[in-house]
């Protein structure tokens, strides 16, 4: 055929990927499950769940001999470890990696390919993550599959049900190469924040595993044995030019750093580290010891603070609250005045908390002998409820009985105890 034809250079690129595709080559797994922890414990802190599921697959694998690659969906806050942990796993079992971002994808063609009629026609992603690993059983790395988006051209979540269904995926038919290839030796991670904007179909085809933030003593530990060395490294300075105590870190992690993951953590040590330095230059220092002084001198005043216990009162009661990045103690606050009966309920809270707070009235009015509160008290007192942090908007199921010991309190005029929360 001509040289110059359009078609030659059609067929000749066709050839060229059909050959690409390392359809034999496979790395041989690394099966030895004590070795594999000891290498996702040394490069992460944590997520457990992740590394049991890993050291089941393999154990799994090794006494069965063969089995599909898992599908598995890592789902979590920013900032946790999943894209992180999914290229520890790659070492830890001895597979290529090949990561790709799905943000924001919203052609078909992009997971399948385009067909051989269109000009500059090529394969789709898969095909390039098997070409570029040099194998056929890499480990391949979905990122933010909760971020696909959708037009005209067709929707990739549906394009990606084939690629991630254990059944199917041994003939997955990629438009431009026309062949079947099998991805059921693949191991494919995906990671995504919510599951919320996952199709059904899709998110029925993996395991969930939740990678929940991490608790202060992990943060500490994260901090400590990765995150510092690794700014040490990245700043070239040694542990004996900046020296960070212990008690600095919890500081840092308390008074500077509210989140789930650990970015913010990360990026206020490098701060600390950056302003050491131009201090060390300033005073023309050889070294500098960061104490818990040190940090309120070089960052700034506390951004956060955790509630103090104070002392006991009548109608002040300690909740407890949930929020995305750890617990937190939460007051609620009930006053009675002479009135006429009005409930009120501030502190912006939420259709299910303000349910509660009435189920709460409801509750202290049908048990009023059993506390000894006056019965007809909804006829002649005033009461108001407040959650504090007005702009804060709360809500959830479980305020129940705070509220009710809330109510009772002031109605009996008796304290509640200041180091208990409900």
């Amino acid at each position: 055929m001509n040289a110059s034809s359009s078609e030659g250079n059609t067929i000749e690129s066709y050839l060229d990927w059909l050959l690409g595709v390392p359809w034999n080559k496979t790395t041989k797994e690394k099966l030895d499950i004590v070795k594999a922890r000891e290498i996702l414990d040394k490069q992460h802190y944590g997520l457990e769940d992740v590394k049991d599921r890993i050291i089941e697959y393999l154990a799994a694998k090794k006494i069965s001999g063969s089995l599909k690659g898992p599908i598995l969906c890592l789902v979590g806050p920013p900032g946790v470890g999943k894209t992180s942990i999914a290229k520890s796993i790659a070492d830890a079992i001895n597979r290529k990696y090949f990561r790709m971002s799905l943000g924001g994808i919203r052609d078909e063609a992009e997971i399948r390919g385009h067909r051989r009629t269109y000009v500059a026609a090529i394969p789709g992603r898969i095909v390039y993550g098997l070409k570029e690993a040099k194998s056929m059983n890499p480990l391949i790395v979905l990122d933010e599959i909760d971020k696909l988006s959708q037009d005209y051209k067709g929707n990739p979540a549906d394009a990606l049900l084939e690629v991630l269904d254990s059944e199917q995926n041994n003939t997955f038919r990629d438009n431009f190469l026309e062949v079947p290839i099998d991805l059921s030796k693949v191991m494919f991670i995906t990671t995504a924040n919510s599951l919320d904007t996952i199709p059904r179909p899709l998110l029925d085809r993996m395991e969930v595993v939740e990678v929940s933030g991490y608790t202060y003593e992990e943060k500490f530990h994260i901090a400590k044995d990765f995150l510092i060395p690794k700014l040490y490294k990245e700043y070239n300075i040694s542990s004996k030019t900046i020296k960070i105590s212990d008690e600095s870190i919890k500081e840092i992690i308390d008074g500077y750093t509210r989140e789930s993951g650990v970015r913010s953590l990360e990026r206020t040590i490098a701060s600390l580290m950056r302003k050491s330095m131009a201090k060390i230059l300033k005073e023309n220092k050889k070294s500098i010891a960061v104490n818990t002084k040190m940090v309120t001198l070089l960052l700034g005043e506390r951004k956060f603070d955790y509630d103090k216990v104070q002392k006991s009162e009548v109608g002040v009661v300690n909740g407890m609250a949930w929020t995305a990045y750890g617990g937190d103690t939460l007051k609620i606050e009930a006053a009675v005045m002479e009135g006429t009966g009005k409930l009120q309920l501030t502190g912006k809270l939420g259709d299910v908390m303000q349910e509660s707070a009435k189920a709460a009235y409801s509750y202290v009015r049908a048990n009023c002998s059993k506390y000894g509160i006056d019965k007809d008290f909804y006829k002649n007192k005033d009461i108001h409820i407040h959650v504090p942090e007005g702009a804060v908007p709360k809500d959830g199921p479980s305020a129940g009985v705070t509220m009710v010991t809330a109510l009772v309190s002031p109605l009996i005029k008796k304290e509640v105890k200041s180091n208990v929360a409900m």
